[in-house]
Order: structure tokens, then C-alpha cells, then sequence
């Protein structure tokens, strides 16, 4: 039994579960074996230094992978902003035909790849986001309650009052993000009134993640009280995988008082890249979710996939359909 929705239909992928952008994470080998395993992938374009290097990496996964895959491109405020013209050139140019859009105003990219025919995935964190993003002409949205990995917001509305409240009033399909990593969520998500689940901690716990092990076997060790959030104080909020540079952090800012400049050496991306590049999980900040928790193990791509998609069809089919009784079975009974 497969597991149908409108996002499955719509973006012609076998399962109900799609693997978002991740700095540093989403590349071509992950990405590839998300796809292979009948879900949706994306890679991280920014990730990427150059358009000429995402160009190569979508070329990369085009020879791991003949089914669909997308690319994330998120939008940032910057003093010296990336080309995102010329990223958006080349993911139009190789074919690619699905794009997951995240950050600020993405109406002027959304509306370049819509007149090329590209379907778009806005990722969110709130209703009034989600139905401005409806408005501008995207055919999805991905929402990402407050357990998610990364920047959640400034509303801490968790998940399960998130997702129907926006299920109740967006239209287009919609996947349930943060905090998701296993058929319990997954069912949970669509009971929601979600159309699938979009994971990011989970698939760095994977074969595939081109991340060094010690990050993956400390994700597996950790529980669901092992984020922090940091910025809070700075009015951009991100959830990171509690570490000694991220409890560092936090203790500035309880101080009170505190701005950018006084966590910048602390948080800056190539200090993270180091860390990570070197496996020192204590060397930076690394975005995690509380979804860790409920990560006991470090599977590839496909036995996870299909662990969630054969789980959740028996939850479907057996302890759910167990818990309600017809008017004739109650009578026999």
C-alpha cells in the first residue's frame, strides 16, 4: 500500500516525505539517495560557493539519480547578497523542476521560476507567512513548527497547534516540518490535515549525510532536551545542537544587553564549517532539531524511508482502523 496525497501527485514522488535544504548538507550524494528511495530531495544551492559549482552539483546528482529531485534556494538579507540571479539561471537551465524557496521575500524568485514552469515549495513558519506565500503562487508550503532545526520563528507555536491552524486555511498542499523523523510523525502529520512531512535532522542521520560520523553518533546520543536556542534576544531565533559553543552563547546573552558582534566569533559560518569539516562537534554552531530524541540509529537513506512509509501503513491499518468499531461489528460483538 502506498501512501497517496496531493503532495505526492503533484510533485510525482512515490512517498509523502521530502528532504529540505541543509547548509553544508544538502549535496548530491544525500540528495540522490532521497530521491532513489522514492522521496523528495533538494539541494542546497547556497551551499554551493558559485552558480558554476551548483551547476556541477546538479549535474552530480543527475548521475546518481533519474527521478525527481529539486533545489532549495533560500533568501537572506545581506549587506553583499549572493547573485541569486545567477543561481536561479542555472537552476533553470539544468532542467530542474521543482525549487523549495525559504527566507525573505521570495516574490520576485518565485515568480521567475513559475514563468518557467518550475513547481515551488515556500518553507515557512507561521499561518499569515504560509497564506502570503499561497498569494504570491506557490504550489506548496512547507511549515515548520517550533521543534524544527534552524530558525523557527519568533511565535513558538509548536506543531501540533501549527499545523491544523494552517491546515485549516491554506488550500494549496502542505508539508508538516519540524520535529518529524519517524511513521508516528508521519501519520500524525497527515492526521493533522498535513499532505506529507518534510525532515532535516533525521536525513543528517543517515549513511549518506556527507557529514563526518562523530556528528551523527553524538545526534544519536543525544535526547530531545539537547538544543539550545540561540538569538533569542536578537530577534532571530535558531535552534542548534546544544554544544559547548552554543551554551556559550546563550550565557552571553542572559547577560542582557548583548548584540551580533558579541556571539559573531562564536557563531560565524566558516568556524561552523571547520568544526564540521574537522568532526569536532564542539567547534561551532550545527543546526539540530529536538527531533534527536527519537533518532536511535544511523540507517541509509532507503531503509529509513521504508522503515517510515511500511510503519506508517501499519499504524494506518492496524492500531487506528482497530480503534473504531462499526455499528455491525459492535452488534456481532
Amino acid at each position: 500500500m502506498a501512501i497517496k496525497t496531493r503532495f505526492t501527485e503533484l510533485f510525482g514522488v512515490e512517498h509523502p516525505i521530502a528532504q529540505g535544504g541543509m547548509q553544508w548538507v544538502g549535496k548530491a550524494e544525500l540528495v540522490a539517495a532521497v530521491a532513489n528511495a522514492g522521496a523528495l530531495g533538494f539541494i542546497t544551492a547556497l551551499t554551493q560557493p558559485t552558480p558554476e559549482d551548483l551547476a556541477k552539483e546538479i549535474q552530480r546528482t543527475k548521475d546518481l539519480t533519474d527521478k525527481p529531485f529539486g533545489v532549495n534556494l533560500t533568501i537572506l538579507p545581506a549587506i553583499k547578497p549572493p547573485p541569486y540571479a545567477e543561481y536561479r539561471a542555472v537552476i533553470i537551465e539544468s532542467g530542474v523542476r521543482m525549487v523549495e524557496t525559504a527566507g525573505y521575500k521570495p516574490q520576485e524568485h518565485v515568480d521567475h521560476f513559475k514563468e518557467h514552469g518550475i513547481k515551488v515549495i515556500h518553507k515557512c513558519t507561521a499561518v499569515r507567512h504560509a497564506l502570503s506565500a499561497e498569494r504570491m503562487g506557490v504550489d506548496a508550503i512547507s511549515i515548520d513548527g517550533f521543534e524544527c532545526a534552524g530558525h523557527p520563528g519568533e511565535d513558538d507555536i509548536p506543531g501540533l497547534v501549527l499545523i491544523p491552524a494552517a491546515a485549516d486555511r491554506v488550500k494549496i498542499p502542505m508539508l508538516a516540518s519540524g520535529g518529524f523523523g519517524d511513521a508516528r510523525g508521519l501519520v500524525a502529520a497527515l492526521a493533522l490535515g498535513a499532505d506529507g512531512i518534510n525532515m532535516g535532522t533525521r536525513f543528517c542521520v543517515t549513511q549518506e549525510a556527507p557529514i563526518p560520523d562523530v556528528f551523527k553518533q553524538q545526534m544519536v546520543a543525544n535526547d530531545e532536551r539537547q538544543t539550545d536556542l540561540i538569538f533569542r534576544t536578537l530577534h532571530n531565533t535558531a535552534r542548534v545542537m546544544r554544544n559547548q559553543v552554543s551554551q556559550q552563547v546563550v550565557e552571553i546573552e542572559r547577560r542582557g544587553g548583548a548584540k551580533f558582534e558579541d556571539v559573531q566569533h562564536l557563531v560565524a559560518g566558516t568556524r561552523g564549517r571547520d568544526a564540521l569539516a574537522n568532526g569536532d562537534t564542539d567547534g561551532g554552531i550545527w543546526s539540530a532539531g529536538m527531533i534527536q530524541g527519537l533518532i536511535h540509529d544511523v540507517p541509509t537513506v532507503k531503509e529509513l524511508v521504508d522503515r517510515i512509509v511500511s510503519e506508517a501503513e501499519e499504524i494506518i491499518r492496524g492500531r487506528l482502523e482497530g480503534l473504531v468499531s462499526s455499528p455491525a461489528r459492535v452488534a456481532a460483538e
